[in-house]
């Protein structure tokens, strides 16, 4: 590949007439730029140290549509330094080893700044990014690095501890409203040189449908306009006495055959993956149905696994309703059978019945928090040996051994509870499981209050005996 040829500086020049609206509507100043104000408004950091060409390594993070790739571009039609573009996509070691053999010459020679914008960094791996660190370090280059990812997991940790995060934000649908005005009118690089106007309600669909991704609502409106244009023409041939051109209009109608299905954002690998898995188990959690239902929806409806979905149910289930609802934990374990039985789509009723239970049902972590005492206590204690009395004997020796000795067979009394301790003494009396007054805990606090009670009575009847 010839670095540098990515994309070209292009000044005020519009791109070429074949190139996607998307393309040609790139802004050309950072004044053009919708969106962004924390980072890219007058005042800002990143956009101070743009105009005063002082920029330093940077990493651009933010879902696709939202400007990082322009930002780049903005840069390199301001900055004095040597700018090189590529894509980690179509770029392997060899030519990354030759840009920094590039720039560290430049700036021997000329001492000249090389800014390299990477797209996709995240898509190199961690030895590919390894080769960027010594010239960072040594100044020859100044890195800006364009991600979908979590930088945190997907760039190199000694990379990332050289450059600046700016995260961008999906653009709001009055943003991505104003970008989609902005084509309609301009009549240079956008649709305003034919006349293509929308149905009330059609520019809101788009830039619903767009879901925070300028360039999807760009794309939808080129396709959508192209659709418009061609019945208007088929139109206006049928009816030999139109005198006007009559305008392109793109209705809400048009709009769905266009569409057709939806694509959600989602990446069943990515950050969004875990952040809806945990916006469903917390809103579970704050007994909020409505949010479940959504959340749930959002990955069925993105393609997640309803197995991955119906496995994290059955562990709500348990850790945040545990005994307050004993039917949960069954209820959520169906829902996983049913799925895996029926199959998608017919499954999803089977994960929603089993979210809005879940929401619904009354919540304790009371197992949850039992499990964690107790496991505290088998890690950071010594290993108390089993008491005698809860061994089994199945040998002559072991009972001369005086295995099982001293066992009370809780059938043998009338409340089938005897006061056998059955820790072991260094920490008997410790108390694991704490029942909430929530749902069925109440009546578990309530007998087993009443069965420690009976155990300490009878223990201490034991020692008058004795």
């Amino acid at each position: 590949m010839e670095p540098g040829h990515l994309f070209e500086p292009a000044g005020g020049d519009a791109p070429a007439a074949p190139a996607p609206l998307a393309e040609r509507m790139r802004p050309r100043t950072l004044d053009e730029l919708v969106g962004q104000q924390d980072i890219a408004a007058p005042g800002q950091p990143l956009r101070e140290a743009i105009e005063r060409d002082a920029l330093q390594s940077i990493i651009l993070w933010g879902p696709p549509g939202t400007g990082k790739t322009t930002i780049a571009r903005l840069i390199a039609t301001v900055t004095r330094a040597h700018f090189i573009a590529f894509s980690a996509v179509l770029s392997g070691i060899r030519d990354i080893k030759a840009v920094m053999a590039e720039a560290e010459a430049a700036r021997r020679r000329l001492g000249r700044r090389t800014i390299l914008f990477v797209d996709e960094i995240h898509r190199f791996n961690k030895a590919q990014q390894d080769a960027f660190l010594p010239r960072v370090e040594a100044g020859d280059i100044v890195l800006i690095g364009a991600t979908t990812e979590n930088p945190s997991f997907e760039v190199n940790a000694a990379l990332l501890s050289r450059s600046k995060v700016f995260v961008l934000s999906p653009l709001s649908q009055a943003e991505i409203e104003t970008i989609l005005e902005r084509a309609l009118r301009d009549p240079e690089r956008g649709l305003g040189g034919g006349p293509v106007e929308t149905a009330e309600g059609a520019l809101a669909a788009m830039a619903r449908h767009a879901n925070g991704d300028a360039r999807v609502a760009l794309n939808l409106l080129e396709l959508a306009a192209a659709i418009a244009r061609s019945g208007a023409s088929d139109a206006q041939a049928a009816d030999a006495a139109a005198q006007a051109h009559e305008p392109a209009v793109i209705t809400l109608d048009l709009l769905a055959r266009a569409v057709q299905r939806r694509m959600l954002l989602y990446d069943k690998s990515g950050e969004e993956h875990f952040n809806l898995i945990s916006a469903l188990h917390k809103s579970l959690r704050n007994s909020d149905p409505d949010a479940g239902v959504y959340w749930l929806a959002r990955m069925v409806e993105a393609g997640e696994d309803p197995l991955y979905i119906a496995r994290r149910l059955v562990r709500f289930a348990s850790e945040d309703v545990g005994n307050a609802d004993p039917a949960a934990l069954p209820l959520a374990v169906a829902a996983k059978d049913a799925v895996h039985f029926i199959g998608m789509p017919e499954g999803n009723t089977a994960l929603a019945q089993a979210v809005i239970y879940l929401a619904a049902a009354p919540k304790s972590n009371a197992v949850y928090a039992a499990y964690n005492r107790a496991a505290a206590d088998a890690h950071g204690d010594a290993a108390e040996p089993v008491p005698l009395h809860l061994r089994n004997a199945p040998t002559r020796l072991m009972k001369d051994l005086d295995y099982g000795k001293g066992y009370e067979y809780a059938h043998d009394d009338a409340d089938a509870v005897t006061g056998m301790d059955c820790l072991p003494p260094a920490i008997a009396g410790r108390r694991y499981y704490r029942p909430t007054t929530r749902g069925y805990e109440k009546e578990l606090a309530r007998r087993l209050d009443a069965w420690r009670a009976l155990k300490h009575s009878r223990r201490n009847a034991a020692k008058d005996d004795g």
